[in-house]
C-alpha cells in the first residue's frame, strides 16, 4: 500500500514538475497603446499618401500622352507615330518602376516601415520575452498573428503585463473590455 501511494506521489509530482505554463498577447492591442507606434504609423501613411500622389501624377501624364497621341495618329506619318508610341512606353514604365520603388516589397515604404516601427517591435518583443520569463511561460501566442487559436481565456492574457512592462499606463484593463 505504500509503495503504490509513493508510486502514485512521484507520479502526480512528475506531471506537475514537466506541466508547461502558456499565455497568449494581443500584439494590436499592445501596439494600438503605444502612442510611438501611433506616430510612426501616421508618418508611414502621410509618406504613403504623398507617394501615392507622385505615382498617380506620372500615370496622369501617360493617358494625357495616350490622349493626345489617339487624337493626332491619324494625322502623323509613320515614324513619329512610332516616335510618340516610344515616349508613352517610356512614361509608362517610367510610371511602374517608380510605383514598384515606392510601394513594391523591397520599396521605399517598405524600408521606412521597417526602420520606423521594427525597432518598436523588438520593444515589445523583448518586453513579452522578459515575462515569459519571469512567469515561467513555455509559450506565448499573439492572437493577433492570424495564427488559427480557436479559444483563449482571458485570464491567460497578459497583454496588459507587457504594456506595464514598457512603462504604460492604460486606462481599462484588456481582459474587462
Amino acid at each position: 500500500m505504500k509503495k503504490l501511494i509513493l508510486i502514485i506521489l512521484c507520479f502526480v509530482s512528475t506531471t506537475t514538475l514537466f506541466a508547461q505554463k502558456f499565455a497568449s498577447v494581443d500584439t494590436e492591442y499592445i501596439l494600438s497603446n503605444m502612442p510611438e507606434y501611433k506616430q510612426a504609423q501616421k508618418e508611414l501613411d502621410d509618406m504613403a499618401v504623398q507617394w501615392q500622389k507622385e505615382v498617380e501624377a506620372k500615370f496622369q501624364i501617360v493617358d494625357r500622352l495616350y490622349k493626345a497621341f489617339q487624337a493626332e495618329s491619324v494625322l502623323l506619318p509613320e515614324e513619329l507615330k512610332t516616335k510618340k508610341e516610344n515616349e508613352i512606353i517610356a512614361a509608362e514604365k517610367e510610371a511602374k518602376d517608380m510605383q514598384k520603388q515606392r510601394f513594391g516589397n523591397t520599396g521605399d515604404l517598405s524600408k521606412k516601415r521597417s526602420e520606423l516601427v521594427k525597432p518598436i517591435q523588438d520593444k515589445v518583443y523583448n518586453a513579452i520575452e522578459k515575462i515569459a520569463q519571469e512567469k515561467n511561460y513555455s509559450m506565448i501566442f499573439d492572437k493577433s498573428s492570424g495564427a488559427t487559436i480557436l479559444y483563449v481565456d482571458a485570464k491567460t492574457d497578459v497583454s496588459d503585463l507587457v504594456l506595464a512592462e514598457l512603462g504604460y499606463k492604460i486606462s481599462g484593463q484588456k481582459g474587462s473590455r
